[in-house]
């Protein structure tokens, strides 16, 4: 993968709105807001192997947690896909910068850590600054560690964190 700076997502409430990362606004389906987050759902529909995402973001906990449909024909590869990450607000819009390390949750199975070498490059080059690598690698181990303590199952560890999730789709 080639070295990029961190990806920056705009999630704006108040108008429906998703801009991802290359700046293409996305329609929301679903906005929901809870005391310890922002839950979204929406289509993919330039995706070639997804349909549709439904997310969670956790400012407390500095991830997004990240339920995918595949398309008929791709298996689902994943339970969970979870980005560390800075999440803040201003009002009504919501932005995530994604930290390169990610998780991916096999429920009861096992927690697999992604994208370390691509987190790696980017402290190096400066990409990452020294406090948002260090939140970045502390929070990626100790979300890693808890997931795996409870028998590798997110909704276990999260509801020790007084956090219980949905998946509505409208």
């Amino acid at each position: 993968m080639a070295l990029h700076p961190p990806k920056v997502e705009t999630f704006t409430v108040d108008e429906g709105t998703n801009t991802d990362p290359k700046g293409f606004v996305r329609a929301v389906d679903l906005y929901r807001e809870e005391p310890f987050g922002l839950y979204l759902s929406r289509p993919m529909p330039d995706h070639p192997t997804l349909e549709h995402m439904r997310s969670w973001l956790l400012p407390g906990l500095g991830i997004r947690v990240t339920d995918f449909t595949f398309r008929p024909g791709f298996d689902r590869m994943q339970d969970y896909y979870v980005d560390i990450a800075d999440v803040a607000r201003h009002g009504t819009v919501w932005t995530t910068t994604d930290h390169y390390l990610d998780l991916v949750v096999h429920t009861g199975q096992r927690t697999e850590l992604l994208d370390v070498d691509e987190y790696v490059e980017a402290v190096a080059a400066g990409l990452l600054a020294p406090d948002a690598a260090e939140r970045a690698l502390t929070t990626a181990s100790t979300t890693h560690s808890g997931i795996a303590e409870h028998g590798h199952d997110l909704d276990a560890w999260l509801a020790t964190r007084g956090v219980v999730l949905d998946w509505p789709w409208r």
